[in-house]
């Protein structure tokens, strides 16, 4: 780190969890943002800002007047904007020294296992199951840990998918691909937009904290927040072991671990 660096982390370095080792930790690190929009506005904004050095946010969609309410990386000048140009905008007047690579489209598939393959931390920050199953598909097959946050009305939730843990679940543990959920959109059912910020900002803190090595991440453990009483309920949550999506990996990261 160059001076100008020292100066603008210096209130992580004086964190002794964090020092000088940890913020280089961070500066060397790769965050994979698969949304720009509720929650990964305020995620990539502490990303960027927090110092982690190369960030990626894909994104297929404009800005619309309606995505003002809460989605703070964008402004009204910016409405008909591809969201992750817009967002790559923001995040560079905040932090001009980050890498930010702003990708226009909907990633699946190999073009996503090539994304996630490059990445240090993938954060989930889309808004409906089908993408949320891909990327976790993705990040089970390339041994990524993943943060992946959702929000709608005033319900929050947030855990940590991390199978580089042997007894570490993934997100089709909890919600397995055949249960049918349904999607439910901000458009018809709204969202509170204090939340989002709420949510995504702990979705950069469990990145960053994953990154530098910082304390215990949320791996095996859901959090949800009920925005209308601001209380938070924790859930402990275990691997399937016949999950489809990470039995087979688990069991030969165990086996070449013997």
């Amino acid at each position: 780190m160059d001076d100008t660096q020292l100066l603008r982390y210096s209130r992580h370095i004086l964190l002794d969890e964090v020092g000088i080792e940890g913020q280089q930790r961070l500066l060397d690190a790769h965050a994979l943002v698969i949304g720009a929009g509720g929650l990964g506005s305020p995620a990539a904004l502490y990303l960027a800002s927090g110092g982690i050095g190369r960030i990626t946010l894909v994104d297929d969609d404009e800005v619309d007047l309606t995505n003002l309410q809460r989605q703070v990386m964008h402004t009204t000048a910016r409405v008909g904007q591809p969201k992750a140009a817009s967002g790559r905008e923001t995040l560079l007047a905040i932090n001009p020294e980050v890498e930010v690579r702003a990708l226009v489209e909907r990633a699946a598939g190999e073009r996503l296992r090539e994304l996630v393959r490059d990445a240090t931390v993938v954060l989930d920050c889309s808004d409906n199951f089908a993408t949320r199953h891909a990327v976790n598909r993705a990040c089970v097959a390339e041994g990524k840990p993943l943060v992946s946050g959702a929000v709608i009305r005033f319900d929050g939730q947030l855990s940590v998918f991390d199978t580089r843990d042997a007894a570490a679940p993934c997100y089709a543990c909890l919600f397995p691909e055949d249960s049918h959920f349904e999607d439910v959109a901000c458009s018809t059912m709204g969202v509170f937009a204090p939340l989002v910020g709420v949510v995504g900002a702990m979705q950069a803190a469990e990145a960053m904290k994953l990154v530098a090595g910082i304390g215990q991440p949320l791996t095996g453990r859901l959090l949800l927040l009920d925005g209308r009483t601001m209380e938070w309920t924790g859930i402990g949550v275990g691997r399937n072991p016949s999950c489809p999506v990470c039995a087979a990996r688990v069991a030969t990261c165990a086996m070449s671990h013997e």
